[in-house]
């Protein structure tokens, strides 16, 4: 009826219906950001640093380094989701993690047929899938039970 507030549907872009930032999103945004700004500052200095980067990363394999590298935005951008509650941050999060499992499976092929490789790439990789497989469970399952209120 003219004159009676009425709801707007919620947009993509719309936070969650959740109030204030709960600690635990806070923790895991801060989390994820540093996370992304520090794969950025790490593989940024091995592909454009100095010689003695490079060096310093041994047998690195580049699809690992360029993916990690590019993956650092994506990190930033889903760090900033999960903050301001949009969302896109639990398809960015679940995307990160599945591209990052791939990676690490076609790394592990690579390994398999010869391509040498430092052991801590294993770690790190391990760190990666593990932190955003569990970010997208936190996200989603958020976003689920805020909708379902």
């Amino acid at each position: 009826m003219p004159g009676e507030p009425h709801a707007t549907p919620a947009s993509p872009h719309s936070p969650a219906p959740d109030g204030p930032l709960p600690a635990g999103r806070r923790v895991l945004a801060i989390l994820a950001g540093l996370f992304g700004l520090l794969t950025l500052f790490s593989g940024g200095r091995v592909l454009f640093g100095p010689e003695e980067a490079r060096i310093a990363a041994g047998h690195y394999v580049p699809l690992v380094l360029w993916f990690n590298f590019l993956a650092g935005f994506a990190y930033v951008a889903a760090a900033w989701g999960i903050w301001r509650g949009r969302r896109w941050a639990c398809p960015l999060a679940a995307g990160i993690a599945m591209a990052t499992l791939a990676v690490f499976a076609i790394f592990g092929l690579m390994v398999a047929m010869g391509t040498p490789f430092e052991m801590r790439t294993v770690g790190a990789m391990t760190l990666r899938g593990g932190f955003w497989l569990g970010a997208a469970f936190l996200v989603c399952r958020g976003r689920r039970q805020a909708t379902n209120i």
